[in-house]
């Protein structure tokens, strides 16, 4: 039997109900066309064969049916008019960092929103697993406003159990109880190591999308003279002093490293990625993206 669900505060029902409504309204007059435009019929069900002709993809080809035809015969597909949207959110705590506007949790937990209220308003089933050291949360793929609003609290208000970040973990997870193929989309700082072979996995099965969230002083640090850094997940602490040019410089050359690589793992699987800052809007990326997809899928 499951647990009941805590009492919410009310400044938490409030941040909850200011955030349905921020991103119905931008569902609404943006982003619910042009996310049926780029997802819709990307997933494909077999319907029936029928005879090879001229120009026909050979890839396409039945080779049972041919073989007990002894002519080439083709598989025809129906566009599914139902998708399952699964919403793999990072909850660790390295996604609690923002100096801008925001954290880069809030950032994720919006876009997460936006998401679930696209594929409500186009009757898509959608779920979610959170997680940080290990799996936090797991809501299997289900459709109506009071499941989606369940998914907002979860999100919202669930803090994480666990130190640390396992990324890979999660995606294993998902690569084992998520059978059918869905559109994941992956929000993640990916302040992690060890996920890439899982992530192959994942892309490989389902169509894949990263939201990579990150903030601007994760890039270069500010000339602020001495400083304390901390890690969240770990509690390590260490001392700079960013008022060091060669400080400011060896700390932008490991943070460009690091992305590079990410970005290189991300390019060679194929992976649609989203760069997202805590300080910048995200409409005017998340409407080129999914013109360039639109565009690449005709």
């Amino acid at each position: 039997m499951p647990s009941p669900q805590p009492l919410l505060a009310p400044e938490t029902l409030r941040q909850l109900r200011r955030l349905e409504i921020r991103t119905r309204r931008l569902v609404d007059d943006l982003f619910a066309g042009r996310y049926l435009s780029t997802f819709k019929g990307r997933g494909m069900t077999f319907s029936e064969v029928r005879e090879y002709q001229p120009g026909d993809d050979i890839r396409a080809i039945d080779w049972n049916v041919t073989a007990r035809m002894s002519a080439p015969y083709v598989k025809q597909y129906a566009e599914e008019r139902e998708l399952t949207i699964l919403l793999v959110v990072d909850n660790s705590a390295s996604l609690k960092f923002g100096t801008v506007s925001r954290t880069k949790h809030a950032l994720a937990v919006e876009l997460a929103a936006l998401v679930t209220f696209a594929a409500l308003r186009n009757n898509d089933k959608v779920g979610l697993l959170l997680f940080s050291a290990g799996v936090e949360r797991y809501v299997p793929p289900k459709k109506q406003k009071l499941h989606a609003l369940r998914l907002l609290r979860d999100m919202t208000v669930l803090e994480p159990t666990g130190t640390g970040t396992r990324l890979g973990e999660a995606l294993a997870f998902l690569n084992r109880v998520q059978r059918k193929r869905a559109v994941v989309f992956l929000f993640s700082d990916f302040m992690d190591e060890g996920w890439e072979k899982q992530l192959a996995v994942t892309q490989r099965r389902h169509d894949t999308v990263a939201f990579v969230v990150e903030d601007p002083r994760e890039r270069e640090l500010p000339a602020a003279g001495r400083v304390r850094l901390e890690d969240l997940e770990t509690g390590d602490t260490l001392w700079l002093d960013t008022g060091r040019a060669g400080v400011r410089e060896s700390f932008r050359a490991m943070q460009a490293d690091a992305r590079t690589r990410r970005d290189a793992v991300f390019k060679k699987l194929g992976l649609d990625v989203i760069p997202l800052e805590t300080g910048k809007p995200y409409v005017k990326p998340l409407m080129a993206f999914f013109e360039a997809r639109a565009k690449r899928f005709r």
